[in-house]
C-alpha cells in the first residue's frame, strides 16, 4: 500500500469487506472528490492504492485522498442507483455530473369523479387540457413527459382541433353565461353553457386520451363506428361532427408525420464529445409522436475521464473490464443520473453501447422490463440519426459560446494584470443598490466563476437602518455584512487561502458606481483588512451611453477607459447588466409585498414565491385571496386541498 497515504486509512481499505457496496473518496479539506461503485470493495478500493497511476488523473486524484467512506448493499443494482443518487446530490469533483433541469412539463386533464360524490362540479363532468408542470396525484391524468412547454401547447392545439376540449381555469368555466372565443372559432364545445351533454364530451375525452397513447388506428375505427351508428339512428347532425373529428384527425395524422409504429413511447439518446465537452440529446417519443428534443451538457467531464473506470473485471481493478470510451461513460452517467427522477419508457434507442447491469438496474427502479437498442434499423435508426445530428449542433454551439466567454474572461484577467494560468478559478463579486425612491432598497451580489454567471450563488441583501436613498451607506452596508465572515475567516486561517469559496476573497469585487462609490468600498475593505486592489468600479461614461464605461481603482490606479468594443468591457457590461437585473427583480418583490400585503401569505408554511405569485396573479391581490373559497384556492397550480385550507384559515 502506499506510503503517501494515513496509516488510518490503509488500515480501513485493509478491512474492507469482499461485498458490493459504494465508496467515496475525500481530500484534506473533507471536499468529496469520488464517489464509486464496486461488485467487490475489497478488490476495488484496494486496487487504488497498490497501483502506480504516475501523473495521470487517476494518480493526481489518489494522492489527494485523505479519508474513506463505504457502503455495503446487497446488490450491484442497488450500487448503481446508490453511486449516481451520491453523485446528484454531492456533486464531486471527479465524476461526470448532470446538473438537474426545471422538471418536465407535461399534459393534464382533469376531473376525474370522485367515489363519494365530489366529481358532480361541472368542472369535473367536463375536464380541461391543461399544461402542468410539478408533482403528479391521482385525481388527474397525465401525459408526458415532454421535452419542453413548445410540446406541449403544440398537443394542446391538437386536443383543441380535433376534440374542441376546454382549456378554461374552472372559475371562469363556472361563471361563463354564453359561449367564448373558442367556440366561435371551433376550439371548443362549449360546455360552460350546455352546448355539449356530458356523455358526449366524456366520450371526446377518451378519444384525446386514446391519441395521447398512440392509439391512432384504433382511434379512427372506433370514431368510424360511432358516426355509423349516429347514421342509423338517423342522427345526421351528430354523424355531422363524428365525421368532422375524423377528417381533423387524418389531418393532423399526415400534417404532423405521426407514426403507427408498435413503438410508442421511446427515448432515443445521442452522445457526442469534443473539446472536453460533451453533449446527451435526448429526444421524446411519446403515444407514437416524435415530441422533440433536449440538450443536456455535462461538467467534470475531463476530470471523471481520466478517473473513470469500467465495471469490476477479473481482477475487480479499475480499468480491468470492457474497455468503454468517454462518450459511452458521458452517457452511461446520464442514464444513471436522468431516470432516478424521471419516468423511464420501456424501450431507449442509444447511439453508444450501455452495460447490461445498468438496464437491469434501470428495470428494477421502473418496475417493468427496459430494453436498449444500440444498432437500431429502420424508423428507430432515423429517430437516432437525427437525434445524433441534433446532439452535434448543439455541441458546436456551446463550443462557440464558450471559446467567445473564456476569450472575454481572459481579456479581462490581462486588462486587471490577474493570473492568467487558471482562467476557471478567476471569480467576480459585483454588487448593486436598487429602490425607487428610497422605498425597498435591496442590494444585489452575483457572481462569475468558471466563464459563466453562477445563479447558485448569488444572493440579496435587505438593507435597513440607513436614510432612504442613501446608496453610499446602502453599499457600505452590504459589503461589511459581505466580506466581515470573509475576513475573520482569514485572520482563523492566518492568511492562507480557504477551500470555501464563500470565504474566499474573489479576485475582483466589481462595483457599479464611480469614484464615490469605489471611495465607500476602499473604506470597508480597509477596515477589515482587506486587499483594496481587487476593488473595481464601473463608471458610466459621457452621456451613460453604452460602451463608454470607464474603470475606477480602489488602489489609486489612474482610470481605465477600454473602448467600445473590448472583450473584456463586454464582460464587465455582462456582469454590472446581471447585478442591476437581479437587484431590480428584488426591490420589485419587497415592494410589491409592502404595497399589497404579501408578507401575509409569505408567512403561511408551503407558500414560497411561486406559489404566492400564482395566488395573487389569479385573485387579483391579497384582498381577492381573502375572499377566495377553500375550492377557489385548489384550482391555482401547485395547491392542494390541504394547503388551501391553510391558507384560507390563516387570512381570516
Amino acid at each position: 500500500m502506499s506510503a503517501s497515504h494515513p496509516e488510518e486509512l490503509l488500515a480501513q481499505v485493509a478491512a474492507l469487506p469482499p461485498l458490493p457496496g459504494v465508496y467515496r473518496y475525500f481530500d484534506a479539506q473533507d471536499t468529496l472528490l469520488y464517489v464509486g461503485k464496486a461488485r467487490n470493495l475489497k478488490k476495488r478500493v484496494s486496487s487504488y492504492f497498490t497501483k502506480q497511476h504516475g501523473g495521470t488523473r487517476i494518480g493526481h486524484m489518489v494522492g489527494r485522498i485523505a479519508r474513506l467512506e463505504t457502503t455495503v448493499v446487497r446488490s450491484e443494482a442497488e450500487a448503481l442507483l446508490l453511486e449516481n443518487n451520491l453523485i446528484k446530490s454531492l456533486q464531486p469533483r471527479y465524476n461526470i455530473l448532470f446538473r438537474d433541469d426545471k422538471s418536465y412539463p407535461y399534459l393534464k386533464i382533469t376531473g376525474v369523479a370522485q367515489k363519494d360524490g365530489t366529481g358532480d362540479a361541472p368542472g369535473q363532468r367536463f375536464p380541461r387540457i391543461a399544461y402542468y408542470r410539478g408533482g403528479t396525484d391521482k385525481r388527474h391524468r397525465y401525459f408526458g413527459p415532454y421535452p419542453g412547454a413548445w410540446a406541449v401547447k403544440e398537443s394542446i392545439q391538437l386536443l383543441q382541433k380535433v376534440f374542441r376540449l376546454r382549456t378554461c381555469e374552472d372559475t371562469v368555466f363556472a361563471n361563463r353565461t354564453r359561449p367564448c372565443l373558442l367556440y366561435q372559432i371551433k376550439r371548443c364545445t362549449a360546455p360552460c353553457v350546455g352546448l355539449i351533454s356530458t356523455e358526449d364530451y366524456a366520450g371526446d375525452v377518451a378519444s384525446a386520451e386514446a391519441l395521447l397513447r398512440g392509439e391512432t388506428q384504433e382511434l379512427l375505427q372506433l370514431l368510424e363506428q360511432r358516426m355509423l351508428a349516429h347514421s342509423q339512428r338517423l342522427e345526421f347532425e351528430q354523424a355531422a361532427e363524428v365525421r368532422n373529428q375524423i377528417t381533423a384527425l387524418s389531418r393532423v395524422l399526415h400534417q404532423q408525420a405521426i407514426e403507427t409504429v408498435s413503438d410508442k413511447d421511446v427515448d432515443i439518446l445521442a452522445v457526442r464529445v469534443q473539446g472536453g465537452r460533451a453533449c446527451v440529446n435526448l429526444a421524446m417519443v411519446r403515444g407514437g409522436r416524435h415530441l422533440g428534443d433536449r440538450a443536456y451538457f455535462p461538467v467534470h467531464v475531463e476530470e471523471a475521464a481520466g478517473v473513470w473506470h469500467a465495471e469490476d473485471g477479473p481482477e475487480g481493478e479499475p480499468g480491468s473490464g470492457p474497455a468503454h470510451d468517454v462518450a459511452a461513460q458521458v452517457l452511461e452517467a446520464f442514464l444513471a443520473q436522468h431516470y432516478l427522477a424521471v419516468p423511464v419508457p420501456p424501450t431507449l434507442i442509444v447511439s453508444e453501447p450501455v452495460r447490461p447491469e445498468l438496464v437491469q438496474a434501470l428495470s428494477q427502479q421502473a418496475g417493468v422490463r427496459i430494453t436498449a437498442v444500440h444498432q437500431p434499423r429502420e424508423q428507430r435508426r432515423a429517430w437516432l440519426e437525427m437525434a445524433q445530428q441534433n446532439a452535434e449542433l448543439q455541441l458546436a454551439r456551446l463550443l462557440t459560446e464558450e471559446g467567445s466567454q473564456q476569450a472575454r474572461t481572459r481579456a479581462l484577467a490581462e486588462v486587471l494584470d490577474l493570473d492568467t494560468e487558471n482562467l476557471d478559478q478567476i471569480t467576480i463579486e459585483c454588487f448593486d443598490i436598487s429602490h425607487t425612491a428610497g422605498e425597498a432598497t435591496q442590494a444585489s451580489c452575483v457572481v462569475f466563476h468558471h466563464h459563466r454567471m453562477q445563479n447558485s450563488e448569488y444572493r440579496r441583501f435587505k438593507i435597513e437602518g440607513i436614510t432612504p436613498g442613501d446608496d453610499y451607506a446602502a453599499m457600505r452596508q452590504v459589503l461589511t455584512r459581505r466580506y466581515t465572515p470573509v475576513a475573520e475567516a482569514q485572520r482563523e486561517a492566518g492568511g492562507a487561502e480557504l477551500p470555501n469559496r464563500r470565504a474566499r476573497l474573489p479576485e475582483v469585487v466589481l462595483i457599479d458606481g464611480g469614484k464615490g462609490q469605489v471611495g465607500v468600498a476602499r473604506e470597508v475593505f480597509a477596515e477589515l483588512g482587506l486587499d483594496i486592489a481587487r476593488i473595481v468600479g464601473v463608471e458610466k461614461g459621457e452621456g451613460r451611453k453604452v460602451g463608454l464605461e470607464e474603470l475606477v481603482f480602489a488602489d489609486g490606479r489612474p482610470k481605465l477607459f477600454l473602448g467600445r468594443d473590448s472583450a473584456a468591457l463586454m464582460l464587465v457590461a455582462q456582469i454590472r447588466d446581471e447585478a442591476h437585473r437581479f437587484a431590480i427583480t428584488g426591490m420589485r418583490a419587497a415592494r410589491a409585498r409592502v404595497r399589497v400585503g404579501g408578507s401575509r401569505l409569505e408567512e403561511i408554511p408551503g407558500v414560497g414565491p411561486k406559489r404566492r405569485a400564482r395566488l395573487l396573479q389569479r385573485f387579483g391581490g391579497v384582498r381577492g385571496v381573502q375572499e377566495a373559497s377553500v375550492q377557489d384556492l385548489m384550482t391555482v397550480e401547485g395547491i392542494s386541498q390541504t394547503l388551501a385550507e391553510e391558507i384560507y384559515r390563516a387570512l381570516r
